[in-house]
Order: C-alpha cells, then sequence, then structure tokens
C-alpha cells in the first residue's frame, strides 16, 4: 500500500481519534515537500552549481531553481542577483512518492541513522531534515560523485502546531527519536 493510501485509510482516523477532530478536513496533512542546496562553498565554481542542480533532478525528477541573493553581504561575499542556492518544491503524487523513498530507501542508508531529532519542527507545524552528504538517495551511485555536498528537505504540513505535526509524521512512519 502507497503512503498515500495508508494516510487516507489509517493516518486520518487515527489523528481524528488522537485529537478529537470532528471533520475529516480538519486532519493535518502534507501539503509540500522543498528540498533546497546552498551552493555557498562553490559560489564561483560554475561546476559546482551545475553538480547541484543535477543532483536536484535526478533526485526529483523535477527541474530546480535558482534562488538568487536579495542583496549584497560584503562580509560573505554575496553580490545581489548573485546564485545562492537551487530548489525545488514538491507537490501531489511526486510529493508522496518521494516521502515514500526519503522514509523507506534514504534514512536508512544514511552513516550511522538513529533516527530524526524531534526538535526539528518550526514552531508552525514544519519539519526540516538536514543531510551532510547527498550519497543517501538511491539515484546517486558514489562512482559519479565528484563533489559531496549537503541537502536540506523542508516537509511543510498543514498542522497548526508542532504536536499535531509530529504525530502526523510518526503516524506516516517517519522515523522520530523518543524525547529523552
Amino acid at each position: 500500500m502507497s503512503l498515500k493510501d495508508s494516510y487516507k485509510t489509517s493516518v486520518v482516523p487515527e489523528l481524528m481519534k488522537e485529537f478529537g477532530y470532528k471533520n475529516v478536513n480538519a486532519v493535518p496533512v502534507v501539503n509540500t515537500v522543498t528540498l533546497n542546496i546552498g551552493v555557498g562553498p562553490g559560489m564561483k565554481d560554475a561546476k559546482f552549481l551545475e553538480t547541484t542542480q543535477n543532483t536536484l533532478k535526478r533526485i526529483t525528477g523535477q527541474r530546480p531553481v535558482s534562488t538568487k541573493a536579495r542583496k549584497s553581504i560584503a562580509g560573505f561575499k554575496i553580490r545581489e542577483g548573485s546564485v545562492v542556492g537551487v530548489m525545488v518544491t514538491l507537490r501531489g503524487k511526486r510529493m508522496w512518492d518521494f516521502l515514500e523513498k526519503l522514509i523507506n530507501v534514504s534514512l536508512p542508508r544514511v552513516r550511522d541513522f538513529r533516527g530524526l531529532s524531534p526538535k526539528s519542527f518550526d514552531g508552525n507545524g514544519n519539519y526540516s531534515i538536514g543531510f551532510k552528504e547527498h550519497m543517501a538517495f538511491p539515484e546517486i551511485s558514489s562512482e559519479e560523485i565528484e563533489i559531496t555536498h549537503g541537502i536540506q528537505v523542508t516537509i511543510a504540513t498543514s498542522a497548526k502546531t508542532d504536536k499535531e505535526a509530529e504525530a502526523l509524521l510518526k503516524h506516516l512512519r517517519l522515523p522520530l527519536k523518543q524525547d529523552a
């Protein structure tokens, strides 16, 4: 059963019972998943920018968008309008497929993985995961890698509180650590 199907059949009723929602539409849902790579270390290197774009394209199956600096910061040698990152926003079927791949394949491939921190919620029901190396994704083969870089994955939910979002992600089988 796919992750979206299990959300509809088992997660929604469990969350309705747990939080006392009267309407199915009040139950939190995952809205978008955003993948982001900052190109800070290789800003002057065109090959690094191209590598990061190809990485996101292979992982998501979608062409990434370049993010540009809004203003100049002399201390970081950033000029207004220069490319500082690349990002992809996933919605719908691609989002659910990516989440399933993230939970079942990519996270178990991370070296020394012991679960995700429950402290990575932003206060509005969104959760961020940082990967130090992009090799955790199965589309990237270790033979082709010339430059390693990190990836940030943000899961945006419709939850009003972090507690609701945490319950949603735990029911979707995201491996969150227990509070110690």
